[in-house]
């Protein structure tokens, strides 16, 4: 059985940002009934701003910027590539289509949709691909645009906590490229692990272009019941990320990076100290790039790369948390 490595991970952010106190401006212009104290989406969620794409660019537009910096990075023909992400450019056909072409590509192509594990559910699609001999170098490319379906204009203010999440997602791109490796290699993605409760599907929803959704304007916002979501990852608790570790003979300090996905700062302390995980093994990015969907973990590796905290060699493991819910393990050798 062949091993499968990765050969580059790279994230891409647009130029605009939008500060907190940006948004917090345009929904009191929006909205001149609402009450909004100032300075209250910082405090609630520790995101200071957020990335937001150009208004001709499309999700695809965002994996393809990540997905040249990968193939600069590592160069090479790819044999199949996905496109993985909570966004979309349209329903049909896939947006891996839009990719390959955008990028001159002529490799085959699907899309791997699971919210924000959308990239990591990917690179578990692709390692078992690799593993089993069908491809020998995959591009995983995401493309997040989540600022399209915030909704500015809210009629009440059940509505507006509903709608609350969605204020700090921010835009952005990301890529990885899977390789075959020797089996013998220390490098590789080593294990992995995945768990779905998905009976609490109902607590974050974007019905937009589904059959639930039709053709109403209401179902193109986000609709998140914050606290359920929270509550609902409590519940799942430390025990899959436990029993990953304990199978493998390993605990947090063999790491030298756990990249988490992040929806709000005050969570991460919390979660971080349930699972044990000191503080300087994490790139925290919520506060300054806000929920980048899929694109988080990606950006975390590129940003511990960019620091010093990981390199050729070093362990790392990945968390993934999306919607749905479901939570995503991965162990993986650099």
């Amino acid at each position: 059985m062949n091993k499968s490595r990765i050969a580059a991970v790279t994230a891409f952010l647009p130029e605009e940002r939008r500060t907190a106190a940006q948004t917090e401006a345009r929904l009191l212009e929006s909205n001149p009934g609402l009450h909004l104290p100032t300075g209250l989406i910082t405090r609630m969620t520790g995101v200071e701003s957020v990335y937001v794409r150009p208004g001709d660019w499309q999700a695809s537009d965002l994996a393809v910027a990540a997905a040249r910096q990968a193939l600069e990075a590592s160069p090479g023909d790819v044999d199949l590539l996905i496109f993985a992400s909570a966004s979309q450019d349209l329903i049909e056909p896939a947006t891996s289509h839009i990719v390959n072409h955008k990028l001159g590509l002529e490799a085959p192509v699907f899309d791997v949709k699971n919210a924000c594990n959308s990239v990591i559910n990917a690179m578990q699609v692709g390692s078992a691909l690799i593993e089993t001999g069908v491809h020998r170098r995959i591009l995983i490319a995401s493309g997040e645009g989540p600022t399209s379906a915030v909704r500015w204009k809210v009629k009440d203010k059940e509505q507006f906590l509903r709608s609350f999440p969605g204020y700090v997602m921010g835009d952005g791109g990301a890529a990885v490229i899977l390789e075959a490796a020797e089996v013998d290699s220390e490098a590789g993605i080593l294990t992995s692990s995945f768990v779905s409760v998905s009976r609490h599907w109902t607590v974050g929803t974007l019905p937009g272009g589904g059959t639930m959704g039709k053709q109403d304007p209401e179902s193109l916002y986000f609709d998140m019941d914050g606290a359920g979501l929270q509550k609902a990852f409590l519940e799942l608790g430390p025990a899959p990320v436990e029993e990953l570790l304990k199978r493998e003979g390993l605990t947090t300090e063999d790491f030298d990076l756990v990249a988490i996905h992040q929806v709000a700062l005050p969570h991460v302390a919390p979660v971080l100290a349930r699972l044990g995980v000191a503080s300087e093994k994490v790139v925290v990015t919520v506060a300054d790039h806000g929920n980048l969907a899929s694109v988080t973990l990606p950006l975390q590796l590129q940003l511990a790369k960019e620091r010093g905290m990981i390199g050729p060699g070093s362990l790392v493991l990945l968390i993934g948390l999306a919607g749905g819910i479901s939570l995503g393990l991965m162990i993986v050798r650099l």
